[in-house]
């Protein structure tokens, strides 16, 4: 098998979430690739455009749902312009999955807590809804989201399908400054957020994927409120490139994020040079 060869899906839906961030909707080109893909919540996949690159993301929805993959991305570079510009019916290629994955057979029986910023709720919500979709599983589920700004909220009808469910508490906040005048969600930053929801931390798994700045502030929140390291888990996706081990762009310490992780506790985190 040609690792380095994408398989063709088709764009079979668009969603703009934001001005800069879009939604794909996937099914590959090939029905009996389709029948035979499989992945794992955290997984990532190289997406290319072809003449102009590939770039790498998450699979943004869940595998209970394998009718269709969905990705979504911001507007960062060459690659991600690129595929702004395409339309329903186009074909992009897909090279995946890689990398390793949230591990929610673990989470069995437990308390769960999404923390997410910006467009860090799209790893995130792969594992929501592959939570979701196996609720009898799991105990009290909690997830907190933020942005910069009320027009910066990705997946709103999601969010508001969130919050509409039973037995889930979604706070969803914005910025100081960044609300508008019907806006009727909380206001301050993701780590005052989740000190003032002050989840139990016994037997309780925190997912977290955001702004650095955003990560580094909740972190100590987390500790605060008595979370085990073992028990914060993030995703280092944004480090990747090749998803091979080839290029070495995501090489931190003896650590090859795309090979390795991009999932990684935070116990595990501590051992690895500042740079990640």
């Amino acid at each position: 098998m040609n690792i380095y060869k994408p398989e063709l899906m088709v764009i079979k839906d668009i969603i703009d979430e934001t001005p800069d961030v879009k939604t794909f909707k996937l099914q590959f080109k090939n029905p009996e690739v389709q029948k035979n893909f499989n992945f794992k919540a955290g997984q990532f996949a190289e997406y290319s455009v072809f003449g102009e690159g590939e770039c790498t993301f998450c699979i943004a929805s869940s595998p209970t749902r394998m009718d269709y993959l969905e990705c979504s991305f911001k507007q960062a570079g060459k690659v991600t312009s690129a595929m702004r510009k395409l339309n329903v019916g186009d074909i992009i290629g897909l090279r995946g999955p890689y990398g390793n994955n949230f591990p929610i057979e673990d989470m069995t029986g437990k308390n769960l807590i999404f923390i997410a910023g910006g467009i860090g709720l799209a790893p995130v919500r792969c594992i929501i809804w592959n939570a979701l979709d196996l609720r009898d599983q799991f105990k009290d589920i909690t997830i907190i989201y933020g942005a910069r700004t009320v027009a910066d909220l990705v997946y709103k009808h999601e969010l508001r399908e969130w919050q509409s469910m039973s037995g889930i508490k979604t706070v969803v906040t914005v910025d100081p400054g960044g609300e508008t005048p019907d806006w009727k969600g909380d206001i301050g930053f993701v780590p005052t957020i989740v000190e003032k929801t002050a989840p139990i931390s016994e037997n309780t798994v925190a997912i977290i994927c955001g702004p650095p700045i955003m990560i580094k502030f909740t972190l100590p929140v987390l500790n605060k409120l008595g979370f085990k390291e073992e028990n914060i888990i993030t995703t280092l996706e944004n480090r990747m490139k090749c998803g091979l081990g080839k290029c070495g762009r995501c090489n931190v310490g003896s650590v090859y994020v795309c090979k390795d992780g991009p999932v990684f506790t935070y116990s595990q985190l501590k051992n690895l040079p500042d740079e990640y």
